[in-house]
């Protein structure tokens, strides 16, 4: 079974404003985004924005691109209007992958498409290990614990585990979350008519929907690097360095 990528590409950021439009070693983020897309082994990459100024850059690098409303706050409800406009099958398997992430490597993303296939299940997502505690106490990086049956039991932007005994501290046990996942179209369907949960609320993280709705959730380590996603000026910085290597 195939699969297609949905790159959902909104134009504006509180914290870089116009960001996929940044410019990086002479090719936009969302161009850098793109590009690994089409290195993937999906058979369709298509861009869901709201916005012209995005659609005209994507067109002349030669991108599908999807106009899709400009109400939603979340990648998967931009990525649910489009498989509907595009009329994809209940079956079809999409993979989300954010415009802010231009350094996802395409082994990535074929990983998360083919775990859903093999586990059967609605949604999946990638995780790596923590290997620092500044990034197990920090709130912008979103952790996950999974089960020997590699499916989520939590995500949360707070250290988790937690150790009781903060001196004993074991980052084997640590995994950050990937933000890329997999869906099969039918429970995108099913997404729209989910209401925001007290978790994703409290955390600001949709995936906690999924998973108070009922959903299982996929997870495995990712076997390639994903690189840095772009929130920040100084994140560009980061991501305009290692693109040049």
């Amino acid at each position: 079974m195939g699969f297609s990528v949905i790159i959902p590409a909104r134009y504006a950021s509180s914290r870089l404003p116009a960001k996929l439009l940044k410019d990086i070693n002479g090719k936009s983020l969302i161009e850098h985004t793109y590009s690994n897309a089409v290195k993937s082994d999906a058979s369709r990459v298509i861009i869901a924005t709201d916005d012209e100024r995005i659609k005209t850059i994507a067109e002349d690098f030669g991108a599908e691109v999807c106009m899709t409303s400009d109400g939603h706050t979340s990648g998967t409800s931009r990525i649910s209007e489009a498989v509907s406009v595009l009329d994809f099958q209940d079956d079809d398997v999409v993979v989300n992958l954010q415009g802010d992430e231009p350094m996802m490597s395409p082994v990535a993303i074929n990983q998360v498409a083919s775990n859903l296939i093999s586990s059967g299940l609605s949604v999946a997502t990638l995780c790596e290990p923590i290997d620092t505690k500044e990034s197990y106490f920090d709130e912008n990086c979103v952790k996950v614990v999974y089960n020997s049956r590699g499916k989520a039991m939590y995500f949360s932007r707070s250290p988790v585990p937690a150790f009781r005994d903060s001196k004993e501290i074991n980052l084997d046990l640590c995994f950050r979350h990937i933000g890329l996942y997999a869906y099969r179209v039918n429970f995108l369907k099913d997404y729209t008519n989910m209401t925001i949960s007290s978790l994703e609320m409290a955390e600001k993280l949709e995936q906690l929907t999924f998973l108070t709705e009922g959903f299982e959730i996929h997870v495995e380590i990712s076997r390639a690097s994903t690189g840095y996603g772009v929130d920040t000026e100084s994140d560009l910085i980061k991501v305009k360095k290692e693109l040049k290597k």
